[in-house]
């Protein structure tokens, strides 16, 4: 992974649990938490890519 993306993958799951949380909101039933688990996996993907990213990133700075 190269660490230039590390924004783009924050900025992405930050994105995409907005609309998560606004697509909870607004729903017009209760939502089952099986949905609300397949909605919060492509944030937590992304966010989780990102962390990833980031280590990459600090550890080249030390070396």
């Amino acid at each position: 992974m190269t660490p230039k993306f590390f924004y783009l993958y924050l900025l992405a799951g930050t994105v995409a649990l907005t609309l998560v949380i606004y697509q909870l909101a607004t729903a017009p039933q209760p939502v089952s938490a099986v949905t609300v688990l397949l909605y919060l996996i492509p944030a937590l993907l992304l966010y989780y890519m990102a962390y990833k990213v980031y280590h990459v990133k600090k550890d080249n700075e030390l070396m």
